[in-house]
């Protein structure tokens, strides 16, 4: 009887045949990421407590974790082969020019022969993601996730982006709606640009929309990722609520996402806004770590991961006028908000242990 093939044996066994293979096709999908909104929900907007009930139902089915020890010598064997694999490939057919870049600056090529393969060791070992509600995500066509934001460092788009994408039916690209500050530091912007990543205003995101791309927003914005580790998954506003906006104009679904366990990877204890003006930062994080250890103190604690994408709410059902109608504005937001928020103290209140398990 054969042996039973593992997952990193298939995963090396794909990304050999994708670079060996001539006639091999890797597709650069269209799009670009964010924007934030309000609404007076129709009948078809799902009721605010429609979503996973983690106490009086069974626990909502998450995708199993790929349980291989991160310091394991044959999971460091694999990981470096499958990188070996994978660079020699890239710097084949980069040379070659057998890649194509959208108008946004994505680079599907990058994203999976060096970006994916790198952030995938940290998903799958350092946070161990579990996911759950991935059927809720649109099989094909538009749709805008909408996600709590925490961390200090915003490490939860880039996982989240990577959930959707090694879970996902279709093996959809999901592209993120980033603030300014990203795209205006060097290096730090190519990259987002090159990962999927583009400015969060309402005409990259209704772009992206509009071509059937699945587009992430964290309205939250810098309140979220830079509030202290005493007001953890309490949501903070969600701006004006341009990103509902968006949603109405486009007719794509808003669904919500909530993450638990980013805030436990910087656990913030202080703000020093004097120093945060000077360096023209938004904030400047005091950790348990940070900025006692130096550089050891940037490593993310190792807490574990829970990401659930929940039903999704319609806009479809509303009339042109919707998108400029504040009062409709404001109650989707609301609505969409709230609905973040129950799920993540649901989720919560059946959670183990932060860094164990």
């Amino acid at each position: 009887m054969a042996a039973a093939q593992k997952p990193g044996d298939a995963r090396t066994a794909k990304v050999i045949a994708l670079y060996t293979d001539p006639t091999a096709h890797r597709g650069a999908p269209a799009g670009h990421p964010n924007t934030d909104g309000f609404g007076r929900p129709s009948a078809e907007v799902t009721p605010i407590h429609e979503g996973i009930d983690l106490h009086d139902e069974p626990s909502p089915p998450v995708t199993p974790v790929r349980s291989s020890p991160l310091f394991s010598l044959g999971g460091i064997r694999g990981a470096i082969a499958d990188s070996l694999i994978a660079t020699s490939g890239f710097i084949r057919e980069r040379m070659t020019g057998d890649y194509c870049v959208d108008e946004f600056g994505f680079d599907p090529h990058f994203v999976e022969s060096v970006w994916f393969p790198a952030v995938r060791q940290v998903y799958e070992k350092w946070f161990r993601v579990e996911v759950s509600g991935i059927e809720n995500l649109p099989a094909e066509g538009a749709g805008l996730l909408v996600a709590n934001h925490a961390g200090s460092i915003p490490i939860d788009a880039v996982i989240t982006s990577l959930a959707v994408r090694d879970n996902h039916p279709g093996e959809r690209y999901l592209r993120i709606l980033a603030a300014d500050m990203a795209f205006e530091t060097p290096v730090v912007g190519d990259l987002a640009r090159r990962i999927g990543a583009t400015l969060a205003c309402n005409d990259d995101a209704e772009a992206l929309l509009r071509r059937g791309e699945l587009t992430a927003v964290w309205p939250e914005g810098y309140k979220g990722i830079g509030k202290l580790y005493k007001d953890r998954y309490k949501l903070q506003r969600f701006g004006r609520g341009g990103f509902v906006t968006t949603a109405l104009r486009t007719g794509a679904p808003i669904i919500p996402v909530s993450i638990v366990g980013s805030e436990e990877i910087y656990p913030m204890v202080a703000d020093l806004k004097p120093l945060a003006r000077t360096l023209g930062l938004p904030y400047f994080p005091v950790t348990p770590l940070f900025p006692w250890l130096g550089p050891l103190g940037v490593i993310p604690l190792p807490s574990k991961w829970h990401i659930h994408f929940g039903a999704p709410i319609r806009t479809d059902g509303y009339d042109d006028a919707a998108a400029d109608d504040p009062m409709v504005v404001f109650d989707l937001t609301d609505h969409v908000r709230e609905e973040i928020q129950q799920t993540l103290f649901r989720m919560l209140s059946r959670r183990g242990s932060v860094y164990l398990g």
